[in-house]
Order: structure tokens, then C-alpha cells, then sequence
């Protein structure tokens, strides 16, 4: 099930022991009252941890065997290395299992990492490029386009951010396979970055790729449907769908189907009792977990908020659409 915590230690051997997905023993190289803080956040298959801290420390860490694990900087700030190597904000670390590492700060530092079971990054490596990613023998740092590690860091903040003033939102099956979702491509796109080369299949492929698109977005009803599963039901890889997609409908699949939930949201909202039901509830239920963004795009699509379709005449609203 879906789940966040947030810890906050004053003592380092806690704040050590709290670390998952690898083994963790820190050591404050300065005096001072220590103060750290980490947040989990447990999707269904990608673990998030952040960490921070205020005091300068070295630590030993231990990969385990087990998981596929990824850190980058959660800010910019005093200098943190790994293996002997500054840890950037543009760039993300791909940890090797199985190797212990040391890891040092210079001052107060925000840092995190993201995490999978190795069968799921072998399946997302499927999905979204066509062959199984595997974890390195060693540490290795990829350094993405700059727009495409700012929506993984956007994602990976906006995770952070609801698990301290928002769990029930996280905690939410359908807002966290969501939030998965985007996070999945966002982590895909960065250890793989895309290139611009024209998928090798014929237009008629392409045709019948989109046949069996617009097959499952049909079979879907009102049920929020992701590329991940469509890419698997129809046999591609994402690069290709995407390509297809943009071929016939001029846009990404994701758009697409986002445009499709936004259109059933509505509908949901303009039919719901406002005595019981909410914008939030019903949002997340289609899949939007960004609330504010979401209210955003809505507004622009159908000129008015959320919460004015949901307290409107359900009748008036049938008559207009």
C-alpha cells in the first residue's frame, strides 16, 4: 500500500538507522547540535527517501544486492561527494549494488534517492526504451538535458512535498500510481535520453499500433489508463507510442489521455453531489495528484474552476455538452 513518514532526529546513529534500501553508518566530523530529517515516501513499486541535515558528516554505505538504487541532490548547496566525486544538482547517480562507497558533506546538504526492485527496472527499461536496464559494476553519473532531470527533480520535490503537508493525497492507490507513472518516465529519460531518430516501422505499423491505442482507451470506460500498461497490452516500447501518437494525434500519448481524464473529471465533477462530494477526491480518483496544476489546466480548458462545475446545476451542465 502506498505510504509517507516524516522523521526528524537529533541524534546521528537514529537518523542513520532510519536509511533504507542500503546500510548507513554516519559519522559529524564538527561539534554542534545535530538536526536532520528524512522523508519516505513508499509508491507501489519506487521507494523515495530524503535526507537532510545541518552538520558536516562521513559516512559508509553499503549497497545491497536486492535494489536498483538512484540518488541526486534534492538542492543545491555545500559541496557532498560520493566515491571521491562532487555530487552536482544536474546530474543523477546510478549506485552499484553490492559495493560499499564512502560518502562525505562539507556543511548542511539536502539529498535523496530513488528506488525499485531490479525486475521492475528491467520492465521499465522495456516499456520506455525496448531492452531491460541493468544496474552499473560501478557508481556512474549521468548527466540528462536540463529540462529532463528539472521534471524529474519537479516530480521527485512535489513527492517530498505532499508526504509533510499532504499524505492522505500519497496515500491514495490511484494519485500514487499516478505520481509513479510520471516518475517512471521522468527516471527512464534520464539513465536513457531520447533521441530524435524515426522509429525503423513502416506507416501501416504505425497505423495499427494506434488501432489498438484507441482499442484500450475505448475498453477503458472511466478508469484512469497509463502509456506503461498500454505500451505492455500493445507489445511497444514507449519511444515508439510516442512517435505514433504524435504522428496521428499531434500530441503525446500523455497529453492525450490526460486531456481524456481531465473531460471525465468534469463530468464527474458537474454530476456529483457538492454536499458530499470534493474536487480533491474527485481528482485524485481520475488520477491528478498536483492539485494545483491540475485546477490550472482545467481553468484554461473550460474557462472556470473545478469547484464551479462541481456546485453547478448537473442539468444545465447536461444540456451544454
Amino acid at each position: 500500500m502506498p505510504a509517507s513518514s516524516v522523521r526528524r532526529f537529533t541524534d546521528p546513529d537514529d537518523y542513520s538507522s532510519s536509511f533504507r534500501d542500503f546500510q548507513y553508518e554516519l559519522n559529524v566530523t564538527v561539534g554542534g547540535g545535530f538536526a536532520a530529517q528524512h522523508v519516505r515516501v513508499d509508491l507501489h513499486e519506487l521507494r523515495l527517501q530524503y535526507y537532510s541535515s545541518n552538520l558536516p558528516w562521513v559516512a559508509h554505505t553499503a549497497i545491497p544486492d536486492g535494489r536498483a538504487v538512484f540518488a541526486l541532490r534534492a538542492e543545491p548547496g555545500p559541496s557532498l561527494l560520493r566515491a571521491g566525486k562532487e555530487i552536482v544538482t544536474p546530474s543523477i547517480e546510478r549506485l552499484a549494488r553490492g559495493q560499499t562507497i564512502y560518502t562525505r558533506s562539507s556543511g548542511a546538504v539536502s539529498w535523496g534517492t530513488i528506488s525499485l526492485s531490479l525486475d521492475a527496472l528491467a520492465a521499465i527499461g522495456i516499456t520506455m526504451a525496448g531492452r531491460e536496464f541493468t544496474t552499473p559494476e560501478d557508481v556512474t553519473t549521468e548527466t540528462p538535458e536540463s529540462g529532463t532531470m528539472e521534471r524529474l527533480r519537479r516530480l521527485y520535490a512535489a513527492a517530498g512535498r505532499l508526504a509533510t503537508t499532504a499524505p492522505d493525497i500519497l496515500a491514495h492507490p490511484e494519485a500514487a500510481r499516478s505520481l509513479e507513472h510520471d516518475l517512471a518516465r521522468a527516471l527512464a529519460a534520464c539513465i536513457e535520453p531520447e533521441t530524435n531518430e524515426e522509429d525503423t516501422s513502416a506507416k501501416r505499423r504505425h497505423a495499427a499500433i494506434m488501432r489498438r491505442f484507441q482499442a484500450l482507451v475505448a475498453a477503458s470506460c472511466d478508469r484512469p489508463v497509463y502509456t506503461t500498461d498500454m505500451c505492455a497490452a500493445i507489445g511497444v516500447s514507449d519511444r515508439t507510442l510516442e512517435i505514433c501518437c504524435r504522428e496521428h494525434l499531434g500530441m503525446s500519448p500523455q497529453k492525450y489521455l490526460r486531456l481524456r481524464r481531465i473531460q471525465r473529471v468534469r463530468r464527474a465533477l458537474a454530476l456529483a453531489d457538492p454536499r458530499s462530494g470534493t474536487v480533491t477526491g474527485i481528482a485524485t480518483a481520475h488520477g491528478f495528484w498536483e492539485l494545483g496544476r491540475f485546477a490550472g489546466v482545467y481553468r484554461s480548458l473550460y474557462g472556470e474552476s473545478p469547484s464551479q462545475t462541481l456546485s453547478a446545476d448537473p442539468a444545465k451542465f447536461s444540456e451544454s455538452a
